[in-house]
């Protein structure tokens, strides 16, 4: 139910979840599926339930600056984007991020999440994965006319479809994508064979977090949150921002949480819970939300003033962060594409509203066109490249962090053999410098890094839980990030001398004419890139030995019923938006704590 204070304050919960996001709704719906079990979430931001400016699909980054659906927070300047300072905005409100993400239904490679077990989490493995996904999934195949149009062949997909989570193609999808992807294919470039179900190498269409029957976004909220929320023992409070974990003693030598301290309406109040407290903040908050209670690297605390609790060196290392820069192509005016450049227009804008409201129009419409290859696919200098970063790797061998030298082995293999990077096919202008001319149509590439080998810390710099963690990515520390993206970007440059995209399109607008070296190229990378939104390892799964945090069962290390469950955990990031893997991640993490898990 949704609460009151008086329904929270001073009350008792056997399990107390921090976060109403993706992953928190996903497991509070899971955990009280036993009525005897009682569950709060706490979320910090407004329910926005019914909200069209949420539900609405291809509003793609419409919520970015608004403080009623938004996080913005800012990285540290960064030394090698010219002293930049990035935007990482993250959802605000129940759903979290599924809220107000681009609606992308993207599996990560099976060997990527078996690397998960190899990295020293038993159970942690691509037959669990599929196994759980397929709980939150409710697909809906297309029509066998939605098939012949975009020549889908689903014989070897497999998709839950009797999960809450609608998943569907949507309604409206513009011929320009079927040539795009012929574009390709001419550029050889495959047709993924199974990107549903392991093995996304190649281009395919993929589907979207849609409700074909509304033609709305679907999302933890409705897939978790509004079939359960007159459960009796589901309390949900919005508005109410976690400040810290209290422990139930400061002499235990293990840390047991017995209570959480949280901040609404201007009062702080505190709230019990009998078995469990669960961290689903995200990667940017959990490891302040530990360090403010008093478990992280007592460097970090002693600079805060806060006693250690939990001495654990990892908890704001190993960060991971996905990174895109965007290409784009200006379209023939004769060209039949509908792209979202049209809604520039206030008048065209106002009709598609109209449009939508009626099961039409383009905002029926999603980002559906994704393609990954492998680096020795898109460019010939891939062995070059490889064999620089492994000669460096191997001559700094000593000096890494613990664990870090086996990630990157790993980052190595895949840097060889598998299909991390990643192009995007987007029907309309997304890129910088230069802006789009007015009247004009754009079809666009978003060029995307999925396998990066810098290391970003997160951690919290005041006492004060309002108050963001410094968040360093540390772009570029590793060079061959930079290498890598260079030939990705000049390989979807090219893509424009490919029929029929050449046909198609009049000039390149962004990078642009005055952008041609491996340099130029570089420095347009590090003056127009943003991220991704897909910031994980800053809680990382691993031996604490080698810089972990939580334990195989998400437990905090040091703690007796404290975990985390959000993308935090994961200790060597995939080649996959991560939306489908969150919610895989907590279906999982709901039988372990259940009890019920077997590996």
């Amino acid at each position: 139910m949704s609460a009151t204070i008086d329904d929270v304050k001073d009350k008792s919960f056997d399990y107390i979840i921090c976060g109403g996001g993706t992953a928190g709704l996903t497991l509070a719906a899971r955990l009280t599926e036993d009525p005897k079990t009682t569950v709060l979430v706490l979320e910090a931001g407004a329910a926005n339930i019914g909200d069209m400016a949420i539900m609405r699909p291809a509003s793609f980054g419409s919520h970015f600056g608004k403080p009623e659906y938004s996080w913005n927070h800012e990285t540290v300047k960064q030394k090698m984007t010219g002293d930049s300072i990035h935007l990482w905005q993250r959802g605000k409100g129940l759903g979290g991020s599924s809220a107000i993400n681009f609606l992308c239904w993207i599996k990560p490679p099976a060997k990527e999440i078996d690397d998960f077990e190899r990295l020293g989490n038993p159970g942690w493995n691509w037959k669990n994965y599929e196994k759980y996904i397929q709980r939150t999934e409710g697909f809906t195949p297309p029509s066998e006319e939605v098939r012949k149009a975009l020549k889908l062949n689903l014989d070897n997909w497999s998709l839950g479809t009797n999960g809450p989570l609608g998943i569907a193609y949507p309604f409206t999808i513009e011929e320009g994508e079927l040539k795009v992807q012929e574009t390709l294919k001419n550029a050889g470039i495959p047709l993924a064979s199974r990107p549903m179900n392991g093995d996304p190498a190649g281009t395919y269409f993929a589907p979207c977090t849609y409700d074909l029957k509304t033609h709305t976004r679907t999302y933890a909220v409705t897939a978790f949150y509004i079939p359960n929320k007159d459960r009796p023992n589901l309390t949900v409070l919005v508005q109410a921002h976690v400040n810290r974990i209290n422990a139930a003693s400061d002499s235990e030598s293990e840390f047991t949480a017995e209570s959480i301290e949280f901040e609404h309406n201007g009062q702080v109040y505190t709230a019990r819970a009998k078995k469990e407290i669960i961290l689903s903040t995200g990667a940017l908050k959990t490891p302040q939300l530990l360090e403010l209670s008093g478990i992280g690297n007592p460097t970090v605390l002693r600079k805060l003033g806060i006693p250690t609790r939990v001495d654990l060196p990892g908890v704001g290392s190993n960060v991971q962060e996905h990174t895109l820069v965007g290409v784009s192509f200006e379209l023939r005016d004769d060209v039949k594409f509908e792209t979202l450049d049209i809604l520039s227009d206030p008048e065209v804008l106002k009709k598609h509203l109209e449009l939508h409201s009626a099961g039409t129009g383009i905002f029926t419409s999603g980002i559906i066109g994704f393609t990954f290859a492998t680096l020795g696919h898109i460019s010939p200098r891939a062995d070059e490249i490889i064999k620089a970063a492994e000669d460096k790797i191997m001559k700094n061998a000593n000096n890494y962090p613990p664990g870090l030298l086996e990630q990157y082995k790993i980052l190595l293999e895949r840097l060889r053999n598998d299909a991390g990077c990643e192009f995007i096919s987007f029907p309309g202008m997304c890129s910088q410098p230069n802006p789009p001319e007015k009247g004009k149509r754009y079809i666009s590439f978003y060029v995307a890094l999925n396998y990066t080998f810098s290391r970003g810390t997160i951690h919290a710099i005041s006492k004060d839980p309002a108050v963001d963690p410094e968040l360093d990515p540390r772009y570029f520390e590793e060079e061959v990030d930079l290498r890598v993206w260079v030939e990705m970007v000049k390989f979807a440059r090219n893509l424009r001398n490919i029929p029929p995209l050449r046909d198609m399109t009049t000039k390149e607008l962004n990078p642009g004419p005055d952008v041609q070296t491996d340099e130029e190229i570089a420095a347009w990378i590090k003056k127009i890139m943003t991220t991704t939104w897909h910031t994980a390892g800053s809680c990382s799964m691993l031996p604490k030995a080698n810089g972990g945090v939580v334990d195989p069962q998400l437990k905090v290390y040091g703690t007796k019923n404290l975990r985390v469950v959000d993308l935090s955990i994961v200790p060597l990031h995939f080649a996959a938006h991560p939306q489908a893997t969150v919610y895989a991640l907590a279906e999982q993490a709901a039988d372990i704590i259940k009890g019920t898990f077997r590996t």
